[in-house]
């Protein structure tokens, strides 16, 4: 398994485990964050500070959680950005779209809050 998720009481942290967040690994995010919204999760902290590399796969990935999060009023909140992913997100413009933050504590607390 190429994720690691991690269920709070407020949240559920998607960890990734893998350097390269591309077309191999992307649909496999993409249905374990369906799953946990269809399971009744809708804060999700996604975590990708294993991840050095981000293709249009990932970030479809990505997209999509921010989207079920958002649909069931919930939170969805990355990070631990490497600077590979986060200048992709950057490029991409999602940035504007994305709630950031540096550490998992300060997704939780924005999240919490």
């Amino acid at each position: 398994m190429n994720f690691e998720i991690t269920q709070e009481s407020q949240y559920a942290v998607v960890s990734t485990k893998v350097d390269k967040l591309d077309a191999a690994n992307a649909p496999e995010l993409k249905s374990e964050l369906l799953l946990l919204n269809k399971g009744g999760v809708n804060n999700i902290i996604l975590d990708l500070s294993k991840t050095k590399y981000c293709d249009s796969s990932g970030l479809s990935a990505i997209l999509s959680g921010n989207r079920l999060c958002k649909d069931s009023n919930g939170q969805f909140v990355i990070c631990g950005l490497q600077d590979n992913v986060a200048k992709m997100i950057a490029i991409a413009q999602l940035d504007r779209v994305f709630s950031i933050t540096a550490t998992k504590d300060l997704a939780s607390a924005l999240i919490t809050n």
